[in-house]
């Protein structure tokens, strides 16, 4: 009998204890501290979380709070908006550049009649350029030919005058206007080359392409040259990129045309900067200046001793 009631009495006891190790096991809760366990908190302690809360700091005083320096994200700011600025400046550039350039090719313009599997050859000139038709002041007044050689050098006389007034653009803003410009002329030269002459091999249009760029730099020293010196130095320039230096001009047309440059110059100096970018002005015609030109000088009234001038070595006035 004594043996039986101890066996019952341990059993009794055994169960106990699992059932106090199964309650106490079921009040722990995980955690991601070192420890696997939290420890159960005190009776009436409110759970604290387990992400610190930031302590506010008043605006005024001192700050605690470690103050980053912004200057890189200021200068990232910066770097962003001035590359934008370029994007957009281009593309405003790219359109009102065409606009303007389509201005400056109009004014001698010329076409030439193809007819596809046609014997005929295109009518020559006496220096076997590729005669076409075409209208207006320059070919009926100024007896220039329609030819790809007149409208090249009456487009980038224009072109010139609208270079020398980009010229006084912000200096960030006038290398990609000049460029545009220039890019328009050469891209419809090369297509016009094409359609018009039956230039085809690239290596022929790249070799003409060349040579307009040599004349487009020799008149830009040459009008550069002559709006310094004087009327007589620029109406030589014309004679000899317009009119290719021919004994046959009228010295009255040469008159004109100076005029036209000048006072095409003061018109476009003018304009604000934002009416150029908008691109809606137009070129007149030199026939206007034929009033201005037809009038006497009074210089001529004068007699030589008393011109203006620098004195020559022989003692007259230049």
């Amino acid at each position: 009998m004594a043996s039986r009631s101890c066996s019952t009495c341990l059993r009794a006891i055994r169960r106990q204890c699992q059932r106090s190790n199964f309650a106490a096991a079921s009040q722990r809760t995980f955690t991601t501290t070192s420890s696997r366990y939290v420890e159960p908190l005190p009776p009436n302690v409110p759970p604290s979380p387990s992400v610190p809360q930031a302590t506010p700091v008043r605006a005024e005083g001192e700050s605690k709070i470690t103050k980053f320096p912004t200057h890189a994200s200021m200068k990232a700011a910066a770097g962003l908006q001035k590359v934008t600025a370029k994007a957009t400046e281009t593309y405003t550039a790219y359109g009102a550049t065409e606009l303007l350039y389509k201005q400056c090719a109009r004014q001698a313009d010329y076409s030439i009649a193809q007819v596809p599997d046609s014997e005929e050859e295109t009518p020559k000139t006496e220096d076997g350029e590729d005669l076409g038709t075409g209208e207006g002041w320059w070919l009926s007044e100024a007896g220039l030919k329609p030819t790809f050689s007149t409208w090249s050098q009456v487009t980038m006389l224009h072109m010139y005058l609208l270079a020398v007034r980009l010229r006084c653009f912000p200096a960030q803003s006038e290398k990609p206007w000049q460029q545009h410009l220039l890019d328009h002329f050469f891209h419809d030269a090369e297509n016009r080359m094409t359609i018009y002459h039956n230039m085809h091999a690239s290596g022929t249009r790249s070799k003409y392409l060349k040579d307009l760029f040599i004349q487009w730099r020799g008149l830009l020293a040459a009008y550069d040259e002559g709006l310094v010196k004087g009327d007589a130095v620029l109406a030589a320039a014309v004679w000899r990129n317009v009119f290719k230096a021919s004994e046959d001009v009228d010295i009255k047309v040469l008159g004109q045309i100076v005029s036209y440059m000048r006072r095409a110059l003061k018109g476009l100096d003018t304009l604000p900067d934002e009416r150029i970018s908008q691109a809606t002005l137009e070129f007149g015609s030199p026939e206007v200046e034929s009033v201005i030109v037809r009038q006497r000088s009074k210089m001529m009234d004068l007699p030589f001793e008393k011109a203006s001038g620098k004195d020559l070595p022989g003692g007259k006035q230049a």
